[in-house]
């Protein structure tokens, strides 16, 4: 066999198991004693003792043996297992999909379509040729990690724009994510920013195909692609796009005309075509906490589930508040102890390049503890951790591989909220793994932590998103509330309406949460915003920002007793504008005492 190579077609054709036959194997060249080394590795890597791990190894050595011309397996590289997955594919794909025989296929049909036949048994042959390659990886046979197509990450980057893209419309382009996959963006907003380029592409091939250079372009093309983008239906639901999508869509080019015009690059625009205000204006919705009576009984759920992969990380995303990226990506040393013996967990650099330690439940603690001595006994190889730029091991591994998200926390989180009734009318779940999030800063702020503290746990890069937890629930408001509205006291004031019937704007409610306490009046407080400027003497009875509650009742009868002998005087005075202007002020304050139930017979 050494030094023939056969067709990949031919030997991904027929059954060569019996290569590995111990009467076949020695005169072939095959190390059975390798073979048996491999199994056993697979199974301290956690997979199953029974046959199905050396079935995958033995189809997929057999078939690299053959292809090679080489019995030699110590030599596979991780350039072969590439090409070979390249092989399997144009073998499923070829137009005579009917040769492939159903026997081949575990699980076929008689009578099964030949296509969906090709595709089950090329997604077979693959996942064979994956276990091999998770061996490799684990034994550093080959250095290159295993992925799940066997295809690099990177392909995308290959196409930076759409075919057929004129030249002076593709180069600036090009170059500016070409520069942008070279700095500290992360791939995934590089390739966002690409999808918006070709949105942008396809528009002007379709509706301005005379337009060959990016220093074409004027303020006008782009006022069109925005009421274009505006009113595309995306195809696949027939709706228009999210205001987030077209965001998301309009962002880049934003940044990307905005650089290069200031850069001075050639072939684009002079100066910026478009501004922050082109961009659709996000919402901003309140954070969404999982109520106690839901959290409660979702968490027995959870508890309850036999995996120790998804079961720890659910807790963990429960008592931690980190992100799901930055629990998948912990490491064996992730876990250790305050002075007081507390648990503390060191969560790995993420979506703001740092680092963070945050106390850590015990019960959480004791679950990713026995995980990590588990992980420890399988005895993996590093992986590189590309967000962090360093060679680690990862506690959510198994089988040689880092575990998905969609394994670790969307398909346990299902399980769990079925169990418990917390599903919709088509059956999904109404909580999602993120407001674990939102739960632990909605607690914090609950009880009373500061900014700063929120900041530290959640691993805010600023301190306006840690404060919209404040506004979930603000201490101080509910106290006011409380004080005021549920302890049956009265409000009064042209503001006392808006107040109550929760007419507010959001920016004069987070101004009033901030600095209610700091605006009091002589009768009552002001609402106004800082821009407004400050109330004018006694201008604020009248204005729509005033509100006064029942505390100030004594107040407001006192200066009533004031008003009237300033009346009083007026008229002896014969001052009939001093007479009106007091009159007025007396009858305003007279409306506000009616309204709190403090006038009576001897105020009036």
């Amino acid at each position: 066999m050494r030094g023939v190579r056969l067709d990949a077609d031919y030997v991904l054709s027929r059954n060569w198991e019996s290569l590995f036959h111990p009467r076949v194997a020695p005169a072939l060249g095959v190390d059975l004693d390798l073979l048996d080394a491999h199994t056993a590795r697979m199974r301290q890597l956690g997979y199953r003792a029974g046959g199905a791990s050396r079935s995958a190894l033995t189809w997929a050595l057999a078939r690299l043996a053959l292809w090679r011309g080489d019995p030699d397996t110590t030599t596979v590289s991780h350039d072969e297992l590439l090409e070979f997955g390249e092989l399997i594919r144009g073998y499923c794909r070829r137009p005579d999909a009917g040769f492939i025989r159903a026997s081949l296929v575990h699980g076929a049909r008689s009578g099964q379509d030949p296509q969906v036949l090709a595709d089950q048994f090329g997604k077979a042959c693959r996942a064979r040729l994956h276990t091999l390659h998770v061996l490799l990886f684990n034994i550093d046979q080959v250095a290159a990690p295993p992925r799940r197509d066997l295809r690099r990450d990177d392909l995308w980057r290959e196409q930076l724009v759409p075919p057929g893209t004129a030249p002076g419309l593709a180069a600036p382009i090009e170059r500016w994510l070409a520069l942008r996959l070279h700095s500290s963006d992360r791939a995934g907003s590089v390739r966002q920013a690409r999808d918006a380029f070709r949105y942008l592409l396809r528009w002007l091939a379709t509706t301005c195909p005379e337009v060959t250079s990016l220093d074409q372009l004027t303020r006008e093309h782009l006022e069109t692609y925005l009421g274009w983008l505006h009113d595309y239906l995306n195809p696949r639901s027939g709706q228009p796009l999210a205001v987030q999508t077209r965001y998301t869509y309009l962002s880049p080019l934003l940044q990307f005309f905005r650089e290069t015009s200031d850069w001075g690059w050639d072939g684009v625009p002079a100066r910026r075509l478009l501004s922050r205000s082109d961009l659709p204006k996000l919402p901003v919705r309140l954070p969404r906490y999982i109520p106690r009576d839901q959290l409660d009984p979702l968490m027995a759920a959870v508890e309850q589930l036999p995996d120790p992969y998804q079961r720890t990380a659910l807790l963990l995303l429960r008592w931690s508040g980190a992100r799901r990226g930055e629990i998948a990506r912990l490491t064996l040393d992730c876990l250790d102890a305050y002075p007081d013996g507390h648990p503390r967990l060191r969560i790995p650099v993420g979506k703001t390049y740092t680092e963070r330690s945050v106390p850590l439940h015990p019960e959480a603690a004791n679950a990713l503890r026995e995980l990590i001595a588990h992980v420890r006994g399988t005895e993996t190889v590093a992986w590189q951790d590309h967000t962090a730029e360093a060679t680690v091991q990862f506690v959510f591994v198994r089988r040689g591989q880092p575990l998905g998200r969609h394994f670790l926390f969307t398909d346990p989180l299902a399980t769990a909220c079925k169990q418990v009734g917390l599903i919709d009318s088509r059956g999904r779940a109404t909580v999602t793994a993120h407001r674990f999030r939102h739960t632990v800063g909605t607690q914090l702020a609950e009880g009373g932590a500061r900014i700063q503290t929120i900041m530290a746990i959640l691993g805010h890069s600023n301190a306006q998103m840690s404060a919209y937890y404040s506004k979930v629930s603000d201490p101080v408001v509910k106290e006011q509330y409380e004080q005021i509205i549920a302890a049956g006291g009265r409000v009064a004031g042209p503001a006392a309406e808006a107040v109550l019937t929760n007419r507010l704007d959001a920016e004069t409610v987070y101004w009033l949460k901030t600095n209610y306490l700091k605006t009091e009046l002589e009768l009552g407080h002001c609402l106004r915003l800082p821009q407004e400027g400050p109330c004018e003497c006694d201008l604020y009875l009248r204005c729509t920002k005033f509100f006064t509650t029942s505390d100030y009742i004594p107040r407001l009868r006192a200066r009533l007793a004031v008003e009237q002998q300033l009346v009083q005087d007026a008229v002896e005075r014969g001052w009939a504008r001093e007479v009106e202007r007091h009159g007025t002020v007396l009858d305003r304050l007279r409306d506000l005492l009616t309204k709190l139930g403090g006038l009576d017979e001897q105020t009036d």
